[in-house]
């Protein structure tokens, strides 16, 4: 995870993370536009969090959900005011684009495949978020009638040339997406954590509740694409996992759904 000296604190911090912030070595660790992270280099380490108001608000229920599974890390404060503030403790450990991880591809892939496995068996009674796949198909509803349509979505958008085309698969499959397991929703290898090849805890949770396992699945898949800079590892990863429960054709639902971003 990227550590960058941060120069100057945001204008907005709210007041009760002043003194924690200011005694501490401050440095941006931020990997999306939607969201800025700042890790505090004190006691173990902190992460808090920023953005607009209300996104972190599931994120915060469903990081103490993860927590209280041994899944995840503890959350420590959340604010929302103008601006969401989540702080968290960091989990010792690494995130799965540490060299020593990209190193060794194999072990990597069959790693994160055997840790999703784990993560889809958990008992999700009592998750906050009980319905994400109903969630999720109304999100694809939204993007596509407000003209969302990431047509360059690698690897190659499963053929996917317009969106009426992608729109016209996810509305014929939809049906058949079920939400059956404890989802992270966002499994890619900066969102997992490990110590020494075993996991440490899984990270940006947000998009996280009860869904259908493919979601999981198909960004899997997609971050060892992304990482490893080749598709090789894609069917390894799903032999890993188990195809016992796999089936392949909703990994294409879930890729037309995902070019509505």
């Amino acid at each position: 995870m990227q550590k960058t000296p941060l120069r100057q604190l945001p204008e907005d911090l709210p007041d009760r993370f002043r003194p924690l912030v200011q005694a501490a070595a401050v440095y941006d660790s931020s990997c999306s536009p939607q969201a800025q992270v700042l890790y505090l280099d004190r006691d173990g380490g902190y992460y808090l969090k920023r953005a607009d108001r209300g996104r972190l608000e599931l994120e915060a229920r469903m990081a103490r959900f993860y927590h209280a599974k041994g899944l995840g890390p503890e959350v420590l404060d959340y604010v929302s005011s103008d601006r969401d503030w989540l702080l968290t403790a960091a989990v010792p450990g690494e995130d799965c684009i540490a060299p020593r991880y990209l190193e060794d591809p194999k072990r990597l892939c069959d790693t994160i495949a055997l840790e999703l496995r784990k993560l889809h068996e958990t008992d999700y009674t009592g998750c906050p978020a009980p319905d994400r796949t109903g969630d999720y198909v109304a999100a694809v509803e939204r993007n596509r009638a407000t003209g969302q349509f990431e047509g360059d979505l690698p690897p190659d958008s499963f053929g996917f040339r317009t969106a009426d085309e992608a729109y016209a698969l996810f509305s014929a499959g939809k049906d058949a997406l079920r939400s059956k397991v404890l989802l992270h929703g966002d499994y890619c290898l900066p969102n997992i954590l490990l110590r020494d090849w075993t996991l440490a805890g899984f990270i940006d949770v947000g998009c996280g509740g009860v869904g259908d396992r493919h979601i999981d699945l198909f960004w899997g898949a997609w971050t060892l694409w992304w990482n490893l800079k080749t598709d090789q590892y894609r069917s390894r990863f799903f032999d890993a996992y188990g195809r016992d429960v796999l089936d392949e054709p909703l990994l294409e639902v879930i890729a037309a759904a995902e070019v509505f971003g």
